[in-house]
């Protein structure tokens, strides 16, 4: 018995056929609406947590008083999940934060990128999606404010999970010096900071061999240089004890290193930072093979930095357009290179400030105010 082949009639095919065609634009559409959540979701960051936020304002710690995890804005799933679990750290995580964008912004003070921040979701807006030596100091240096605040907050006695530093005695300590005081507790902070800011990182999922992997490694590399760093520059502290200061005994204990030294070690790594690439396994190797292999305290990068000399959307530069400029500077402060060869203009400025103090008995400082008028040159 022969099948027979039914034959839709024009109505009914046309109907088939539009559902078809309905079902595939509405895939499509589903599509690019998740591409640009994607996009949204990824162009927002921890790093708001540094700017003005909730989690700053200490009423949003009295229990039961609002739903903070819920009103701050950038954390993935995994770091909302750890703002549950230790609310009383989220506040510390936004110092380290604000502490980082405020070191970045120190270091590249006279470089074309200055580490502007431009909103208080994404921070320091599009420029960050391209892998750059720049993206990767802010990594760096974000990773290792969060080290830096959570290990003082454990000292402090602010965190319910931790306390003073209980790291061995040094081995080269002189025998009739005393180990303990209250040091900062620099393995909880790396510990903690590591499990929060690597946890965006670690919940991406992207294809093998993908640009968007290569990124994650990327990000991954530069938070460890950067917790690594405040780890190896901590050191010993010792305070005096006897009459008069003779100081017959000593007590020490482990002190986190001023963060300005971190930075600055940080920025020593951004110039000597290593172009990497994918290799056929997946992972990060150097683009020159004739360099030494970077360590886990080296920055590495992927892409080349754009162009900061111009404004451009597409990458998020601002371009130096309005940049104060050193005249009689060769560096990169100076006006030739800071305006791109653009040219620069000149205005007179009055500057005041304390001049002529004096200390007075007992205990004070007196200064008068000083004004001069003083140039000024802006970058064309």
């Amino acid at each position: 018995m022969k099948k027979s082949i039914g034959l839709l009639s024009p109505g009914v095919a046309l109907g088939t056929a539009g559902r078809a065609m309905s079902s595939k634009f509405f895939l499509m559409a589903l599509a690019i609406f998740i591409s640009f959540a994607q996009v949204v979701i990824e162009g927002n960051s921890w790093w708001s947590l540094g700017m003005n936020n909730p989690v700053q304002m200490s009423e949003v710690y009295i229990i039961g008083a609002q739903p903070l995890c819920s009103q701050l804005a950038g954390l993935s799933q995994g770091q909302k999940k750890l703002c549950h679990l230790y609310q009383d750290h989220m506040q510390y995580i936004g110092e380290g934060a604000k502490t980082g964008i405020k070191e970045c912004q120190y270091q590249f003070r006279h470089r074309r990128w200055n580490c502007s921040t431009v909103d208080n979701t994404s921070v320091f807006g599009r420029v960050m999606q391209i892998g750059s030596r720049e993206t990767a100091f802010t990594y760096a240096v974000s990773a290792a404010g969060v080290v830096n605040a959570m290990s003082r907050a454990c000292r402090e006695g602010e965190l319910s999970t931790c306390g003073c530093s209980r790291a061995a005695r040094p081995k080269d300590l002189p025998r009739d010096w005393l180990w303990g005081g209250c040091g900062d507790n620099i393995d909880y902070g790396y510990r903690f900071a590591k499990e929060f800011v690597d946890a965006r990182e670690r919940e991406r999922i992207h294809a093998k061999g993908s640009y968007e992997s290569a990124r994650i490694l990327m990000n991954l590399h530069n938070n460890e240089a950067g917790r690594r760093t405040v780890y190896n520059l901590a050191d010993v502290a010792c305070k005096c004890h006897g009459v008069s200061g003779s100081c017959s005994l000593k007590t020490c204990w482990l002190q986190l290193a001023d963060f300005r030294k971190v930075g600055d070690a940080l920025k020593e790594k951004y110039d000597s930072a290593a172009a990497m690439r994918l290799n056929s396994r997946g992972k990060l190797v150097q683009v020159n093979s004739r360099f030494n292999s970077p360590t886990t305290q080296d920055l590495v990068y992927i892409d080349p930095s754009p162009d900061y000399c111009v404004r451009n959307e597409s990458t998020g530069s601002l371009g130096t357009q309005g940049r104060l400029c050193n005249k009689t500077s060769e560096g990169m402060d100076g006006c030739e290179l800071m305006c791109c060869g653009r040219g620069y203009d000149q205005f007179k400025t009055v500057q005041t400030e304390r001049c002529h103090c004096k200390f007075h008995w007992c205990c004070y400082v007196k200064c008068k105010k000083c004004t001069e008028i003083v140039d000024q040159f802006v970058c064309k």
